[in-house]
């Protein structure tokens, strides 16, 4: 039930604290999982600060100091353990803490196995899918690197990015790759360098170690911080046999640091011996064309028609000559014997003309309405006739 109050019945402090104290010892006991960050024996009593490998949050352990020391191997900073306890809230001081009864190291086999898990849930979620990954640049603008400070893997990367490509531009982000901020740290950083817009590629290096030294970069919250990056993301992660989570969620995953050096950037040598190639091969297919269409042309000019174009202008001329005489002819000819027929056609209608009648004598007497008179007996006396001669024309009157 709720305590009763408000703005002018306000709760005691002591009220409040005992009521949490009350609500707190009805959890009983509990198994809670954490990472240690403080580990502190006194005489009789030990305390341990449990905190979440994923989440800032962090839980006060109080237990008898033979419940610690029974922990084999003996409790460091950074283990991780599995804490039996209850939870128990001091009202004098207001805070929680967790009074352990029985503290269990979380083994290697263990850790590997919930990996396994988390590698299975994120498997089936598709994060490890080749089609999700992008391909790195050819020679990316700046390369973000996230390592740890002054460390051998910096090193190896810088110096085989440079070997190949001297004038390579590396920005460094030094992070703690182990222990409890590692996670943390990475993140930020990553996020970082993915605003950035002048970083094309980011690599994350660090060297060898056992599985608890590259546990964080198995860690769930740092893989999907890497398939959320928008800059493609290369994995340095130990060496060849190690292969922590974030090897299948990067989008390339090199067996080293030193490998990874190698595949962000192109060799300067093999590009400069690619381009020399690509230029002996221009100038030969250059070379080649010239050279062919030369020979081409050398073939044309060698044929009759440019060796000697005189020759076929002077066959042209020959057969115009020719075509122009007979066309004359032709044309003469033609013009003859039509003035023949014309002439032969002239005659024939003097031959046949009444003209031709007229002239030798003869007379054509036509009546009044200007009929030709054939016969004399047809004719009236006293009837007016036109006789029409070679030259002019007579009045007449019929007797």
């Amino acid at each position: 039930m709720g305590l009763v109050n408000s703005a002018e019945q306000p709760l005691p402090v002591r009220t409040v604290a005992r009521s949490i104290s009350e609500w707190v010892a009805r959890l009983g006991r509990v198994w809670v999982e954490g990472q240690v960050t403080q580990v502190n024996r006194r005489s009789g009593t030990a305390y341990l600060v449990l905190r979440d490998p994923v989440a800032d949050m962090s839980l006060n352990v109080t237990c008898a100091r033979q419940v610690c020391d029974a922990v084999v191997p003996a409790l460091s900073e950074g283990d991780r353990v599995v804490v039996h306890g209850k939870p128990e809230f001091y009202a004098g001081r207001g805070t929680l803490s967790l009074k352990a009864v029985e503290i269990r190291p979380v083994g290697v086999g263990e850790l590997l196995a919930r990996l396994e898990r988390l590698k299975a849930l994120m498997a089936a979620e598709g994060l490890f899918a080749a089609d999700r990954k992008r391909p790195l640049p050819f020679l990316p603008r700046r390369i973000g690197l996230i390592t740890g400070r002054d460390s051998a893997a910096e090193r190896d990367v810088c110096e085989n990015a440079r070997r190949r490509w001297p004038a390579v531009d590396i920005a460094v982000t030094p992070v703690a790759v182990q222990g409890l901020q590692a996670v943390e740290q990475v993140v930020l950083a990553l996020r970082e360098l993915d605003r950035t817009p002048e970083v094309d590629v980011i690599v994350i290096a660090r060297g060898g170690g056992s599985v608890e030294d590259l546990l964080p970069f198995s860690d769930e919250t740092l893989c999907r911080a890497v398939v959320a990056c928008r800059t493609p993301v290369v994995s340095a992660i130990g060496h060849e046999p190690d292969s922590p989570l974030l090897d299948l969620v990067a989008d390339v995953r090199c067996s080293t640091p030193t490998d990874a050096g190698k595949r962000v950037v192109p060799d300067v040598a093999e590009e400069g011996q690619k381009v020399r190639q690509a230029r002996d091969r221009c100038r030969r297919v250059v070379l080649t064309t010239v050279e062919r269409e030369r020979h081409r042309l050398e073939a044309v000019r060698s044929r009759p028609a440019l060796a000697a174009p005189a020759t076929l202008v002077d066959a042209r001329r020959t057969q115009v000559v020719d075509l122009r005489d007979r066309a004359r002819r032709c044309t003469g000819a033609r013009l003859d014997a039509a003035h023949a027929d014309l002439a032969h056609v002239l005659a024939r209608v003097v031959a046949l003309s009444p003209q031709a009648t007229l002239d030798r004598g003869y007379a054509v007497v036509q009546d009044e309405d200007g009929a030709v008179v054939r016969d004399a007996d047809a004719v009236e006396p006293g009837t007016d006739l036109q006789v029409r001669l070679a030259r002019g024309t007579l009045l007449v009157t019929a007797d």
